[in-house]
C-alpha cells in the first residue's frame, strides 16, 4: 500500500499535478503505519492536552468523538462539527493561497490536510499534516465563539481584497496586498496557530501549532526562554516570526470574545491605512498569495 505519509504520497502528488486543490479523502490509502503515527501521536500528548490546553479544546475533543487508533474520517469528523457551529474540515492537496484560504474560513470550511507525518518523525513537522489540522485545529472549531471568530477572519480578508482591488495601479495593488497579507498572517499565527489564553489564573494554550506539538506544548507554558505578553495589535502585525524552532515570544488573549475585537480592531485599522507599510520580514509572501487578493471574485 502506498500509504498518505507527508511528502510521500504519490494521491496527493497527481492531485496537485492536475491542479487539483480540493480533494476528496481517500481513506483506503492510509498504511498502518500510518494509523501508527496517529495513534502514537494521539497517546503521548493526552496527558499534556488535560495540563495545558483550554477546556474548550479538551471540550471539543470529547464532542468530535476522535478515534485514539485509528486516522479519523473527515465525513464523520464533520457529523459531530457541522450540527455544532456549521464548520466543516475540507480536504486539500496542499498550500491553499491566501485569500481561498481565509475565504473558506468566512464559508466555514477548514481546509484540511490528509496526509500524515512519518512515524519516524514524530516530533516536528515543517508541513502541516492530518494530526496538525484535525486534532490541533477542529476541535476548536466545535465552539461557537472560536468558529465566529474564524468566519470573522474570512471578513477581513475580503475587505482587504475589496479595498486592494479598488487601487488604480497595479505596482501599488502588489505592495499594498503584500503588506496586508503579512498582517494578516502574522496575526493569525500569533493566534489560532500559537495563542495562548488567560483561564481562571492560569495561562492555557488555544493555538493549533502548541497544541498538536507534544514538546512546545509544554515548553511554551513552563519554560523562561519564553517571553509572554499580553497581546498588543500593533506588536503583533509588526512582529516577524520562524516556523523552524520552538516560538521564543507569545501573547496572551482574555477570551475568544476579545479574539474577536481584535479582529474588528484589525479591519479599521485596514480601512485607516495602518497596515499599509508593516515591518518587512518574515513570513515571506509569495506571488500566488499574492495573486489570491487581486484576482479574488468580490
Amino acid at each position: 500500500m502506498e500509504g498518505l505519509t507527508t511528502t510521500k504520497a504519490p494521491f496527493i502528488e497527481k492531485a496537485q499535478a492536475s491542479g487539483q486543490r480540493f480533494i476528496h479523502q481517500p481513506y483506503e490509502l492510509y498504511s498502518e503505519e500510518n494509523h501508527f503515527a496517529w495513534a502514537s501521536l494521539y497517546a503521548r500528548i493526552q496527558a499534556r492536552w488535560l495540563r495545558h490546553a483550554t477546556p474548550k479544546f479538551l471540550e471539543g475533543v470529547a464532542k468530535l468523538n476522535l478515534d485514539p487508533r485509528r486516522i479519523p474520517k473527515i465525513e464523520e469528523i464533520n457529523k459531530f462539527l457541522s450540527p455544532l457551529t456549521g464548520f466543516s474540515a475540507k480536504p486539500v492537496s496542499g498550500y491553499i493561497p491566501a485569500f481561498i484560504f481565509f475565504d473558506c474560513l468566512r464559508n466555514r470550511d477548514f481546509p484540511t490536510t490528509v496526509t500524515i507525518r512519518d512515524s519516524s518523525k514524530l516530533d516536528y513537522l515543517p508541513e502541516p499534516d492530518m494530526f496538525h489540522d484535525v486534532a490541533g485545529h477542529v476541535p476548536m472549531h466545535t465552539d461557537k465563539a472560536f468558529a465566529d471568530t474564524l468566519v470573522r477572519f474570512g471578513e477581513f480578508a475580503l475587505s482587504a481584497a475589496l479595498i486592494i482591488q479598488d487601487l488604480k495601479d497595479k505596482e501599488e495593488q502588489a505592495n499594498r496586498a503584500r503588506s496586508i497579507i503579512r498582517a494578516l498572517a502574522r496575526f493569525f499565527w500569533f493566534t489560532v496557530e500559537f495563542g495562548l489564553m488567560r483561564s481562571e489564573g492560569d495561562i492555557k494554550v488555544y493555538g493549533s501549532g502548541l497544541l498538536s506539538s507534544y514538546g512546545e506544548i509544554v515548553h511554551c507554558i513552563e519554560s523562561p526562554e519564553v517571553q509572554r505578553y499580553p497581546i498588543q495589535l500593533e506588536w503583533v502585525v509588526n512582529q516577524h516570526f520562524e516556523i523552524h524552532h520552538y516560538q521564543p515570544l507569545l501573547f496572551i488573549v482574555d477570551s475568544f470574545d476579545h479574539l474577536f475585537s481584535l479582529i474588528d480592531e484589525l479591519e479599521r485599522w485596514l480601512k485607516d491605512g495602518r497596515l499599509n507599510n508593516v515591518a518587512p520580514g518574515e513570513p515571506s509572501v509569495s506571488e500566488a498569495d499574492v495573486e489570491s487578493f487581486l484576482t479574488a471574485k468580490i
